[in-house]
């Protein structure tokens, strides 16, 4: 993003993910765009997923040490592998910005484990390793049946849930994704650039990234407050509201909870909390 004011957040989950930046792409671990417009047919499996097809494209994901997979960028910032588009059509129609979920939830009273990855190429940063140990800590301290172990090292195994990486891409943001067959989205992208803000940014971007691996959309899918002020729309479908958090018109204003760690843009000023209504969310689904 290169010293915008506000910058993306963004989600890549069993299939499903979103990627702060649209440019500097040169990782082996991030998405490469290819020119090729996508078919109808996916089209409309994607506007079922609840997002706008509107300038999606195919590219190809790789994650450090796994093989690579096909998948469709849409809204600039969401990735959905072709293998797994059908299984993310949404539940609920639902017209307004919120508190949402994804139909996708991680079982009831998991211990979720963690590595942050201290390998060669994708090591986080001394500042990233804080922040990840900060947002962990905030997730075990509200009232919720999951608990979360963090570790720190090369464990990627079946026994690890989630490992959060450094993907060395430029720009302040991360990208993580939404659960699958009750475990949470596993493999979360932290950019590198990140480690340019404060640890409670750090923080913040990580504990954004962790919500959407265990279910969380963005509070404000309008995204009025971001730099490009695109709409993810709802394609028809939308997300599900989760009970007892606000709701907002369609401009993304009244009502929408601002200080939520799940707005899709940041402003490099955060503290890295949850809000109340992010509290009530999580505790509302876990």
């Amino acid at each position: 993003m290169k010293k915008i004011k506000v910058l993306a957040l963004c989600a890549i989950v069993a299939g499903f993910s979103t990627s702060c930046e649209k440019s500097d792409v040169a990782s082996e671990a991030q998405p490469e765009a290819v020119t090729e417009s996508i078919s109808k047919e996916h089209r409309e499996a994607l506007l079922k997923t609840g997002v706008s097809d509107f300038g999606a494209e195919y590219i190809t994901v790789q994650h450090p040490g796994q093989q690579p997979f096909d998948a469709i960028l849409a809204d600039g910032d969401i990735i959905f592998a072709l293998d797994q588009l059908a299984e993310q059509a949404l539940e609920e129609s639902e017209n307004n910005a919120k508190q949402y979920r994804t139909r996708n939830l991680v079982s009831q009273g998991r211990t979720i484990r963690v590595t942050g990855w201290t390998g060669s190429g994708n090591a986080l940063t001394s500042k990233m390793r804080t922040g990840l140990q900060w947002a962990v800590n905030n997730y075990n301290r509200i009232n919720i049946s999951l608990n979360f172990v963090l570790t720190f090292g090369t464990d990627q195994g079946n026994n690890v849930d989630m490992v959060v990486y450094n993907n060395n891409r430029s720009g302040g943001g991360g990208s993580a994704g939404f659960p699958s067959g009750g475990r949470p989205n596993k493999y979360i992208q932290i950019n590198a650039g990140t480690d340019s803000f404060s640890t409670n940014v750090n923080e913040h971007v990580i504990g954004h990234e962790m919500g959407h691996s265990v279910g969380l959309r963005h509070t404000n899918y309008a995204r009025r407050n971001c730099p490009d002020g695109s709409n993810e729309g709802d394609g028809g479908v939308g997300a599900i509201h989760i009970p007892g958090t606000p709701t907002a018109n369609q401009t993304g204003q009244a009502g929408l909870d601002t200080d939520s760690f799940m707005i899709a843009c940041f402003s490099g000023n955060e503290d890295g909390e949850f809000s109340n209504f992010d509290r009530i969310a999580l505790e509302a689904l876990y």
